[in-house]
C-alpha cells in the first residue's frame, strides 16, 4: 500500500483484516490502542519486553515496589496473568517476547535493536498481518527500541500497512511527539494521521487498564493515569509510508 493510493486518510478495504499491535510493556497497548483493538477483535498484541530477568533486583525497583511487589516475587509471572485478563477485555491474543524490561538491566545489558528486530519479525512471519501498529517510541528506552526495530522491519515489508500509535502519557511530555514526527518526516516513512475505524468505549478501556493491578499505583503517581482516563483522551494513529512522488522536496522547506 502506497501513500499515493490513499486519499484524505481513507484506508483501502482489507487493510486492517489482521492487525498486530506492538506493545513495549504489558500495559501499553491497552492504554494507547484499546479503541483500535475493540474495532478489530482477534488482533494480536505482542509485548516486546515481556521476558523474565535472570534475577530480580533486591530490593525491588521503585516501580515494582509501588506496585506491591517484594523481594523474591516473580513480577513478570503476575504481569502476564494481568495481561491475559486485559486481553480478554480487549478481545486480542497476547504474544510475549523474552526480551527484558530495561528497569532490570544496566544499559550495556539491554537487547540491541537488531535483536528486537529479529524477534519481532519472527512473530510477523507466523501471524502474517495486514497491518502493524508500533508505538511512536518516545521517552522510554524500551518504547524507542520497539519503534526503531519496527521501522527497520517496515523498510523491508512494504506489503504490510505500517502505523504508529501515540504512547499514552509520554506523548504529553513537551516536544517529544513533535520530535518523533519530525524525525520520521526526515526519513523514508512519512507519518500521516489516518482515519482508522475504532470503537471509542472509554468504560471498556478503563476495565482493560484496571486489569493491570500491579501497574496502577505507579501509573497514577508518575503518568497522570486518572486525569487521562477522566478526560477520555482520544487515541491517534499515524500511517507510515513513503511520500507521494515529487513531495520529497518538502523535507528541505
Amino acid at each position: 500500500m502506497t501513500a499515493a493510493g490513499i486519499t484524505w486518510g481513507v484506508l483501502p478495504r482489507g487493510c486492517l483484516d489482521r492487525v498486530v499491535v506492538c506493545s513495549p510493556h504489558f500495559d501499553d497497548a491497552a492504554m494507547g490502542a484499546a479503541h483500535l483493538l475493540f474495532a478489530h477483535p482477534g488482533s494480536t498484541v505482542v509485548t516486546v519486553f515481556g521476558g523474565r530477568p535472570a534475577r530480580y533486583p533486591d530490593p525491588p525497583t521503585d516501580w515494582d515496589a509501588l506496585g506491591g511487589f517484594g523481594a523474591g516475587d516473580d513480577v513478570v509471572a503476575r504481569r502476564r496473568e494481568e495481561d491475559r485478563a486485559a486481553m480478554e477485555v480487549l478481545g486480542a491474543t497476547p504474544v510475549w517476547l523474552d526480551l527484558v524490561d530495561h528497569q532490570y538491566l544496566r544499559e550495556e545489558e539491554r537487547a540491541p535493536v537488531e535483536e528486537v528486530e529479529r524477534q519481532l519479525e519472527a512473530v510477523l512471519d507466523r501471524v502474517a498481518p495486514t497491518a502493524v501498529f508500533l508505538p511512536m517510541g518516545i521517552a522510554n528506552p524500551d518504547h524507542a527500541a520497539t519503534h526503531d526495530a519496527g521501522v527497520r522491519v517496515a523498510g523491508r515489508r512494504r506489503e504490510v500497512a505500517w502505523f504508529c500509535y501515540e504512547d499514552a502519557g509520554y506523548r504529553h511530555l513537551p516536544g517529544l511527539l513533535a520530535w518523533r514526527v519530525a524525525r520520521l518526516f526526515r526519513g523514508d516513512l512519512w507519518p500521516t494521521p489516518m482515519i482508522v475505524p475504532v470503537v471509542a468505549d472509554e468504560a471498556r478501556k478503563r476495565r482493560a487498564i484496571e486489569c493491570y493491578r500491579s501497574q496502577l499505583a505507579p501509573l497514577r503517581r508518575d503518568h497522570a493515569l486518572d486525569a487521562r482516563l477522566a478526560a477520555g483522551v482520544p487515541e491517534q494513529y499515524w500511517h507510515l509510508a513513503p511520500p507521494p512522488p515529487g513531495w520529497e522536496a518538502l523535507r528541505d522547506l
